[in-house]
């Protein structure tokens, strides 16, 4: 299941006019990095919740079969929190399935999750990165055999039991939704929320470590980004550009870009530079990286770009300067 239902509302305003799973790294949908991530691991039975412009969405993946999954959907009126909505996709999931952030930028090996995942008697396996600054993130705490015995949530690093965080990517037995809230018993739910709304943190991982269930850490050390804020796209962005994370880009590559001749003393153009499909770039534009350029974009003649994430459709007016800026419909 991916999650893919939240308002991504850290990542205002580009979020007032799309879904957070629909914000481009290189291009393409940060969902689709997920979907396809899927695909290639053979998970392809696949749903996804939807809320926050649930058409977008659907547009762009329809049943998945273009990007080698079957996907379909749950839609969910009011949001139902981070497991309630598994929990109402619960017919779908069967009896073992893999919980994923639709707005997460990763390139896991879930092959080797799933095999940790089966050859263990616990009722859930999470994946767990080691992290410098445990202030940003919920941390699981571990024993030796690296069954899960309780969690810190972002605790000061002189606080801090573990550097070991939650990635949000859960692999789960249906004796799983044996331990969720009942209706309108939630510690997360507030005034109006749903009575099926339910949280992994608050409800759901209490439980198990109350009843003594095991359940255990699947350590990584692959790439992954929450890209929870503007910051964070930043960073996914460059480390995408640079192959720090293994994800496919749309668009050609430059090592820096300049439309018409050089000025003198202008100084080397400086890369990587990923310009997408249908981009117009008008003349006398230099554009340095790590920087792209989103599909259909415009740039209008005379500007200077460096370290800039354009959006698709954006339009940046003509003798613009930008540095480190990311450029939406708005832009100029």
């Amino acid at each position: 299941m991916i999650l893919a239902a939240g308002l991504g509302t850290r990542l205002r305003p580009i979020t007032y006019g799309m879904p957070k799973p629909m914000v481009p790294v290189l291009n393409r949908p940060v969902m689709e990095h997920i979907v396809r991530l899927l695909g290639r691991h053979g998970l392809t039975e696949t749903i996804a919740n939807l809320h926050w412009f649930p058409e977008l969405i659907q547009d762009h993946f329809g049943d998945g079969s273009a990007f080698g999954v079957e996907l379909t959907y749950s839609f969910e009126e009011q949001l139902l929190g981070t497991s309630g909505g598994v929990r109402n996709a619960a017919e779908f999931l069967g009896d073992s399935f893999l919980v994923i952030s639709g707005d997460a930028l990763t390139d896991i090996d879930l092959t080797a999750m799933r095999q940790l995942h089966e050859s263990h008697d616990g009722i859930a396996t999470l994946a767990t990165k080691r992290v410098e600054d445990t202030t940003q993130f919920g941390v699981a705490i571990t024993g030796s055999d690296e069954r899960i015995q309780g969690f810190q949530e972002k605790p000061e690093p002189a606080e801090a039991l573990s550097n070991l965080a939650n990635c949000g990517i859960y692999m789960f037995r249906a004796e799983i939704f044996d331990f969720f809230p009942g209706p309108g018993e939630s510690k997360l739910a507030g005034e109006g929320d749903p009575a099926g709304f339910a949280d992994w943190a608050m409800d759901v991982f209490p439980a198990l470590l109350a009843g003594d269930v095991p359940f255990y850490s699947h350590e990584i050390e692959a790439y992954w980004n929450d890209i929870g804020n503007l910051e964070e796209l930043r960073e996914s962005t460059v480390d995408a550009l640079t192959g720090a994370v293994a994800v496919e880009r749309e668009g050609e590559m430059h090592e820096g870009f300049r439309s018409g001749a050089a000025v003198a003393d202008e100084g080397e153009l400086r890369g990587p530079v990923l310009i997408g499909p249908g981009a117009e770039i008008g003349d006398d534009v230099r554009i340095d990286g790590p920087s792209v350029i989103g599909d259909g974009a415009r740039v209008g003649a005379g500007s200077r770009l460096r370290e800039v994430i354009v959006l698709p459709g954006a339009e940046v007016p003509a003798e613009s300067v930008l540095v480190g800026a990311i450029a939406g419909t708005r832009a100029g």
